[in-house]
């Protein structure tokens, strides 16, 4: 099934945030999904466990806004942002993972990539960075980018 981005957009507008949630682990996913849908008018849509179910959800559900862990079996979250970037780049990206540092975070920052969480700081940081990014702004690991989470 092709989606275009004006049947995305059509569909958006009537509907509560809808955000896809993507990571090989169900526990983290369930976890995710419990976090984000206890915000008013935030709905978790659709939820994949690799890079590649994370691509055809995309296509799929046409969501505001993905969380992809960068860790994936079969295509890495990386990956799966490269594919997204190119057939949908307006819907913008939170990458999510233990392995968030300082180190290669700037090579990150591009494309429908928005923000990056540490999973070990996901109940501190993760509602913040979706409500950021959902508002136009990125949202990167304060130890690096000091002050340029923008909102």
């Amino acid at each position: 099934m092709n989606i275009s981005l004006q049947e995305c957009s059509s569909q958006q507008a009537l509907a509560p945030v809808r955000i896809l949630v993507a990571d090989d682990h169900e526990v983290m996913r369930l976890g995710i999904r419990n976090l984000l849908q206890s915000q008013p008018h935030w709905s978790v849509c659709a939820e994949a466990g690799d890079g590649h179910e994370a691509v055809e959800k995309t296509r799929q559900f046409c969501p505001d806004l993905i969380i992809l862990d960068i860790s994936m079996p079969t295509m890495t979250g990386l990956e799966a942002a490269r594919h997204i970037s190119q057939s949908h780049p307006e819907i913008p990206i939170i990458l999510f993972s233990l392995h968030v540092s300082d180190n290669g975070m700037r090579d990150l920052e591009r494309g429908n990539i928005r923000g990056a969480v540490d999973k070990n700081q996901a109940g501190r940081d993760l509602v913040t960075a979706v409500g950021t990014v959902l508002r136009g702004g990125t949202f990167f690991p304060h130890q690096m980018l000091v002050g340029k989470a923008s909102q």
